[in-house]
């Protein structure tokens, strides 16, 4: 395999493991997000997406527990995983930055000790807005920190970008432009602050307990004394008042603080969800 330059990283997606994926999907569109249709995967789980300018979250639930393959050597498998996540709780099950190169990425982490698994290629249909068919394709290499057992890391090549990414889709009633930040609990932060530079292939500007990638977010890190996992993220939108406004329309608690709102876990589907302006 021919040597690649790193190359920088940006967020690419956030995998959002929920119970009830309409009622779920309703509660965000009720939040001013504009969230897509249902999507069905042949290894049994099923996705709907909120796209933003250069990112996005993907809810999703197990559709049919019949289709899903056991993990074995040498491979990952994203059914699996969501299903035994969903068996404990709901929340941040998985982080997922962008790739150039998905087989290269697992070549690299297979070198680099942190995930010996094969590239995971599928493709399916989608819809453009006017309703329209298309095709997009992935390829998705895993990577693991056995500190962090509750969550998975996997990067994302898309081979038909154009065909995903439409700026339709990226308009949001209240505002909200992209990920800008995602926060990990982990029990020994510096060695899982080693597994992210090895995962993100270096592609982080080291401050303090948060580590920005150099395209687009940031990952900030905090201890915690049992398994950790992801436990929040952010995003970033126009305005900060419209959004209060919606959360008091719909009656869902939040506070504000460090020009963040935030919405706790148990009040959205086991995750700290925030809201915040350009800094």
């Amino acid at each position: 395999m021919n040597a690649l330059k790193a190359s920088p990283k940006r967020i690419d997606h956030l995998v959002l493991a929920v119970r009830d994926l309409d009622a779920v999907a309703e509660r965000y569109r009720a939040l001013g997000f504009q969230v897509g249709g249902r999507n069905r995967h042949p290894w049994g789980t099923e996705n709907r997406i909120v796209q933003f300018h250069s990112s996005f979250l993907e809810l999703i639930t197990v559709g049919d527990e019949s289709l899903i393959e056991e993990h074995r050597p040498g491979h990952f498998s994203f059914g699996a995983f969501v299903r035994d996540y969903l068996a404990r709780r709901e929340g941040l099950a998985m982080l997922v930055l962008d790739s150039e190169d998905a087989r290269h990425d697992a070549h690299r982490f297979a070198k680099r000790g942190i995930g010996a698994f094969e590239p995971f290629f599928f493709e399916r249909k989608g819809r453009r807005p006017d309703g329209s068919e298309t095709h997009v394709a992935f390829t998705l290499a895993f990577a693991h920190d056995p500190a962090v057992p509750d969550a998975s890391f996997f990067v994302c090549q898309q081979h038909f970008p154009d065909a995903f990414w439409n700026t339709a889709f990226q308009q949001h009633a209240n505002g909200a432009r992209n990920v800008t930040e995602v926060t990990v609990q982990a029990s020994d932060p510096g060695h899982h602050a080693a597994f992210l530079q090895a995962f993100a292939d270096g592609a982080f500007v080291p401050q303090d307990a948060v580590l920005p990638l150099q395209k687009q977010g940031r990952i900030a890190i905090s201890p915690d004394a049992g398994a950790g996992g992801l436990v929040a993220f952010t995003l970033l939108v126009d305005d900060l008042a419209a959004v209060s406004a919606l959360l008091g329309k719909e009656g869902i608690e939040y506070s504000i603080g460090q020009g963040r709102i935030t919405i706790p876990a148990h009040a959205w589907f086991g995750v700290d969800l925030q809201f915040e302006m350009s800094r």
